[in-house]
């Protein structure tokens, strides 16, 4: 149970839930003239209040693009590459951390990625993922962040059945990664070697904007995706970028690189957020796409009903009608009547040849039903969105989106338009925008048979306490529920601040052990019981010559409970661990390493374990890396567990823990009570 947060409005001058002045949509002077230092970066170019004023903006944005790309010579040959077309067409990208549960079996020690690709299906299906791999575990110890990724087993043919099953796969680049093993070579060739060895399509500038020449040459033939806003003269070498934390014009407005190019794929995404209407609708009137992220570094923020089915409504259409999108005329807030603008509604045109696409939004809390458009059906009308023909009335659903087709009278029907109709007509849609959370539940291990501890143990006398605890608060969160929501871009002193929770803790009797486990302890344990792990990748690894009194380090926290079975005890968990260390007697093993506890938690998506303890190593130059170096009997550090025995460090080892007769084990599980955040 958490009791007290702290108060932060005297340490917070930003006001965490309202855009910051970079993210707020940028006015374009009439004429389009605008300063590049502006123009070229602007997010999204704000429509303006009156609808009288659109004809002249459509035009200022017209002679805006002409103005930049003339100024910087703008090719846009990288998009003419067949081989790398399909960026423009990725309109559904996930960010995926490589060991989630829905893709890795942690049971089974498998990936197993058509379960993930059923288990998203409610959102319209992906047709990239960018398997995130290092963040927020790197900096453990000295793994560097390719490390993660080649010292996966089976990881290049994960990659395989993913291109099998029709997606795209992009691996992450942290560029913050500066304080871990260095190998001599430069990051751009480390980047482009992991590329080419598990056949990956793309590339993810974790916190870059944009690459830099290094990593354009060296990456040349691959899709390069910048975070957050790319610069006009990088469109021409980066094909994709993420539209991350763009607030938009009440009336939708333009992002400004997709009108700069048109091939240059856009994935809106606030990651916080549990209300993604907005997003959506931006992107539905720009042509652009979506990052699908429900877990955050270990953080569920999972999608609603409603917004799964606007995006599902969105993506049918835009896969459907790429080209029309794509090479189509494209007019920003074009065809809506004055009626549906005034009661929120507005829509964009889209034409190519005989067929003429309408996006149209709802920016109202309430459905809308009448004809919002100007323009009479000269031909067939359909509302593709809701797959029928259109009479008179559609009906807008509250935040979200409609679609209608109009085609020019004797026009032929694209091929990909009655089975477009037929499964929007299936779709029942949904309209509850309730958050579906979850719960991390502690995992109970199965008991071992009761030994009786050493005197050297120190007794914990069962009780219910309030216990202090400290950590810092990191995109990971704690133990329950998201570290913000509904924020825009959290900066400090909202990130990576220390942090403390008062939790209410009941533990039964219990001694814990003095000391770790030492390495001669452990081969002791490996000879008399034969014990062999279930993946042995990694395995007591850069312990071949440490000094057998040394802890036991490069374990799994499956090896440290085989441990503790065997000698009739168990792993303590963290507030057993901590009560202990405040006690006389309990002492550190050299080199200090983290330890284990009994506290692996699981959502059904992320599953983590605290570590107690600190250890010698400490990975430097970033806040992005993991906690490091020793720290107080009350920090805490919520780790997320890899698989395939990459969660086995040479700074994470374990003591064990003998329960005791008397009142009992303990009853409550603290860890499900909110963090302070």
């Amino acid at each position: 149970m958490t009791h007290a947060d702290p108060d932060e409005a005297a340490t917070n001058t930003i006001d965490p839930l309202v855009p910051r002045p970079i993210d707020r949509p940028t006015t374009l002077p009439p004429g389009g003239r605008i300063d590049p230092a502006a123009g070229d970066i602007a997010k999204i170019f704000a429509a303006p209040d009156d609808p009288a004023d659109w004809p002249a903006w459509r035009a200022d944005l017209a002679a805006w693009r002409d103005e930049a790309r003339a100024r910087l010579a703008y090719s846009g040959e990288a998009y003419d590459d067949p081989a790398v077309r399909w960026a423009a067409r990725a309109h559904a990208v996930a960010q995926v951390w490589l060991w989630d549960e829905r893709l890795f079996d942690h049971a089974e020690q498998r990936f197993t990625p058509e379960r993930f690709l059923e288990s998203v299906a409610a959102q319209g299906g992906l047709d990239g993922l960018v398997l995130w791999h290092a963040y927020p575990v790197i900096g453990i110890d000295d793994r560097n962040q390719f490390d993660f990724y080649r010292d996966v087993p089976g990881l290049a043919d994960l990659v395989r059945r993913f291109h099998d099953l029709g997606l795209r796969v992009f691996v992450d680049y942290n560029p913050w990664d500066t304080g871990t093993r260095r190998t001599g070579r430069g990051d751009a060739d480390e980047l482009a070697d992991l590329m080419r060895d598990l056949d990956a399509d793309g590339v993810f500038l974790d916190t870059l904007k944009e690459g830099d020449a290094a990593l354009t040459r060296a990456l040349a033939g691959w899709v390069l995706e910048g975070e957050s806003r790319v610069a006009n003269p990088r469109i021409e070498d980066h094909l994709l970028s993420w539209a991350q934390w763009f607030a938009d014009s009440e009336a939708p407005g333009v992002q400004r690189a997709h009108w700069y190019e048109r091939r240059h794929m856009m994935h809106s995404v606030r990651r916080w957020n549990r209300d993604h209407s907005g997003e959506l609708q931006s992107a539905w009137m720009n042509g652009t796409g979506v990052l699908v992220w429900d877990a955050v570094f270990g953080v569920w923020v999972g999608w609603n009903r409603r917004d799964e089915a606007t995006l599902r409504r969105m993506l049918r259409v835009q896969r459907a009608a790429t080209d029309v999108l794509v090479e189509g005329e494209w007019a920003p807030l074009d065809g809506a009547t004055p009626e549906a603008v005034a009661a929120g509604v507005y829509a964009s045109r889209w034409t190519r040849g005989d067929v003429t696409l309408w996006t149209i939004v709802n920016r109202r809390d309430l459905d809308w039903v009448g004809d919002p458009l100007a323009a009479p059906a000269t031909g067939p009308r359909y509302d593709v969105t809701a797959g029928t023909e259109v009479a008179g009335a559609v009906k807008v659903p509250a935040r979200g989106v409609t679609g209608v087709l109009d085609l020019a009278p004797g026009a032929e029907r694209p091929a990909w338009l009655d089975a477009l109709l037929a499964e929007a007509a299936a779709d029942p849609g949904a309209t509850d925008a309730t958050f579906p959370a979850r719960e991390a539940v502690r995992l109970r291990p199965k008991p071992s048979a009761l030994q009786i501890p050493p005197n050297t143990a120190i007794r914990v006398p069962a009780g219910r306490r309030d216990l202090t605890v400290a950590f810092r608060r990191r995109e990971t969160g704690f133990y329950q529920g998201a570290p913000y929501v509904e924020e825009w871009k959290p900066l400090p002193p909202r990130l990576h601040d220390d942090r403390e929770a008062v939790l209410t803790a009941e533990t039964g009797p219990v001694a814990v052990a003095a000391n770790e486990v030492s390495l001669l302890q452990y081969r002791l344990f490996l000879d008399r019981s034969g014990y062999e792990p279930q993946v042995p990748h990694r395995f007591l690894t850069g312990t071949e010559d440490a000094d057998p009194a040394a802890p036991v380090t490069g374990v799994s926290i499956e090896d440290a409970r085989a441990y503790a079975a065997w000698a009739g005890a168990r792993l303590p968990d963290e507030f057993e661990w901590q009560l202990a260390a405040a006690a006389p007697g309990f002492t550190r093993r050299r080199p200090a390493v983290w330890n284990w506890t009994e506290s692996e938690h699981s959502d059904g998506v992320t599953r983590f374990a605290m570590l107690k303890g600190g250890s010698d190593h400490r990975s430097e130059g970033s806040d992005w890396y993991t906690d490091g170096g020793l720290k107080d009997p009350g920090f805490s550090l919520k780790f997320l567990l890899p698989g395939l025995g990459l969660e086995r460090s040479a700074s994470i080892g374990f003591r064990i823990a003998w329960d005791l007769p008397g009142d009992g084990l303990p009853s409550d599980d603290p860890s499900r009570s909110e963090e302070t955040a």
